[in-house]
């Protein structure tokens, strides 16, 4: 099995070179933060994965965890290395200094979570919900509920939750039952059951924080009637530690496809104690505080995967003997020559590289967005950033959780046979990625939310912070000749995007099911466009680098030939999306539903 080793050098050029670390001191709180100290953090976290994580997922994978009685056991090892996570400092990475947190930028903590996700996914999803409840209280929370819970969950003394599905709903929340009556001293009684819920119950903290959306009496129907409420395992006593245990408890666990050693839990909730998040019936929108930063999480998730497998392809594709080159042998010495001689496999590894590298690059402009949004001391750059991140997080997710996905199915591919054998790895690879594709909401209504919310808000609006860039370094670069291999297939694809855009807008406005059948093709689309625009500036990068660079110059010269192999075999995809796009809706809803 593939010893995954963090892929630092990449990390470092799309943080520094790339998007410009530099910058990120201008922000408030980051006056400190230095090219040196991002570095040791990534170095460090390089460190944890690799040593502490990476070396449980088989072993938790085979193990999963345990319902016994209402406690749920995660596997061997988990709670040491979560201890350790929490000792380390990783757990307050993210967090607010006001309540005991670091305060590091998104622009860091991203490629740390793609680290943990690479390592050990089950395990990321644990920290991973907490820092989304953090966001969701620290946004929304009154001041009290902020300083009673926030430190805890910061430090990792606790973890987090949320709870939205139910057996009958899971988009659609406007079906939501879960009650919440208020007590009368400033508290409700939450009654109701939820389902697949990640982490809502297991042995790694002394209190679980489940942030709960319910319907207070009298409520609006549908979502406009929904409330959120924090409601802990134990009730903090007087002096905030656990106390007595509260009413919500955890029914069973599901047994599921992958991420076996993360515990999805049905849980109940019988006249438990909860405290109102936010102001009443505006539970979505505090809730969505929480789902968005978890939906970029997500699309980190599926990063983190494609990364993982693709360095076992690539280290396998090197080890396994198979055949001839077709060109002739390459190793006549040998048997045979190494299966990474291959022309179909050689696709297979550009394709997973293309992929991988390419999303690592726009994940990191997207956290540049979250950083500028959350910290820049000038309020429209504030506003301008808000836009890209509402707009690209659809893209985030879905985009590449499916890339995610492809990713691990190439590896199995690389490996033929072996791939399929549990002991090599990678199938669980593919089988952990795929749940990526559907939670947080599935890769469908991330691509209705694109062409339904972020392309008509405000006019355009959120449009604007993708397409004017993309221009402008189009419009730049247009006439130099160095960079015409990628410039040319960039500005290409851009044209297709925005006649798509135009023809979804117009055709949705006549009749929305013609942009709802657009609509995960127009996501696929815009998704490739933007990583063409990350590979069109990083060959700008390397261009300029090459020359100069001594040993690194390899790193460059591979920059370019990936970025070329993009252009060149991905991108022109656009072409086929396009046309289904402009397909319409016939044959999509033709067919009466029994004829299914």
């Amino acid at each position: 099995m593939h010893a995954y080793k963090a892929p630092l050098r990449d990390m470092r050029f799309v943080l520094h070179e790339l998007h410009g670390s530099a910058e990120l001191a201008a922000l408030d709180g980051q006056a400190e933060l230095t090219a040196d100290l991002i570095d040791d953090v990534l170095e460090q976290a390089a460190s944890f994965t690799e040593t502490v994580l990476a070396p449980l997922n088989a072993g938790g994978d085979r193990e999963g965890c345990r319902y016994e009685g209402g406690i749920v056991r995660t596997p061997k090892g988990f709670r040491e290395a979560y201890d350790a996570f929490r000792r380390n400092g990783w757990s307050a990475a993210a967090g607010d200094p006001a309540y005991g947190g670091q305060g590091l930028p998104a622009s860091v903590c991203k490629l740390v979570e793609e680290m943990i996700c690479s390592a050990n996914l089950s395990f990321g999803l644990y920290p991973g919900l907490t820092n989304g409840a953090c966001a969701a209280l620290a946004a929304h929370g009154s001041a009290e509920l902020k300083s009673a819970y926030l430190p805890r969950m910061i430090s990792g003394e606790w973890s987090g939750t949320m709870c939205l599905t139910e057996p009958h709903c899971g988009t659609d929340l406007g079906l939501l039952r879960t009650r919440a009556v208020p007590r009368g001293d400033g508290s409700h009684a939450i009654t109701g059951s939820k389902i697949f819920i990640s982490a809502g119950e297991h042995d790694l903290t002394d209190n679980i924080v489940h942030l709960v959306l319910a319907r207070l009496p009298e409520a609006p129907k549908g979502v406009r009637g929904i409330s959120l409420f924090v409601v802990p395992k134990f009730l903090p006593d007087a002096d905030g530690a656990p106390g007595s245990r509260n009413g919500v408890s955890c029914a069973g666990i599901e047994r599921k496809m992958g991420i076996h050693a993360s515990a999805t839990c049905q849980m109940t909730f019988d006249g438990a104690v909860g405290w109102l998040v936010g102001e009443p019936h505006k539970g979505m929108r505090a809730m969505f505080t929480m789902m968005n930063s978890a939906r970029v999480s997500v699309g980190t998730q599926g990063l983190g995967v494609a990364e993982a497998a693709r360095q076992a392809a690539v280290a396998y594709a090197r080890e396994r003997r198979q055949g001839r080159a077709l060109s002739g042998a390459k190793q006549p010495g040998e048997p045979a020559d190494p299966i990474i001689v291959h022309p179909d496999v050689r696709r297979m590894l550009m394709t997973a590289r293309a992929w991988t590298e390419g999303c690592r690059a726009l994940c990191s402009w997207v956290a540049r967005a979250l950083d500028e949004q959350a910290l820049s001391p000038d309020a429209a750059a504030r506003a301008a950033a808000a836009d890209r991140v509402a707009l690209m997080t659809p893209i985030v997710k879905a985009l590449f959780t499916d890339l995610g996905f492809e990713v691990a199915d190439l590896a199995v591919q690389v490996y033929g046979g072996h791939g399929y054998i549990r002991d090599n790895g990678v199938e669980q690879l593919l089988r952990d990625a795929r749940i990526a594709r559907i939670y947080e909401g599935t890769n469908g209504v991330q691509a209705l939310d694109l062409v339904g919310r972020k392309m008509s808000d405000g006019f355009g609006r959120p449009l604007r912070t993708f397409f004017h860039p993309v221009l402008a370094f189009i419009d730049a670069h247009l006439e130099d000749d160095a960079l015409a291999d990628y410039i040319g297939p960039l500005a290409k694809s851009f044209g297709v995007l925005q006649q798509a855009t135009a023809h979804v807008a117009a055709s949705g406005l006549r009749d929305p099911e013609e942009a709802g059948a657009a609509a995960t093709d127009y996501l696929r689309l815009f998704g490739l466009v933007a990583l063409a625009y990350m590979w069109a500036r990083t060959a700008k990068i390397a261009l300029e680098k090459r020359e100069t660079a001594g040993p690194d110059a390899a790193f460059y010269d591979a920059k370019l030939v990936t970025a070329r192999f993009y252009m060149e075999r991905l991108l022109p995809r656009t072409g086929a999306l396009w046309a289904a796009i402009r397909s319409g809706k016939g044959a999509t809803m033709a067919l009466a539903d029994d004829m299914f």
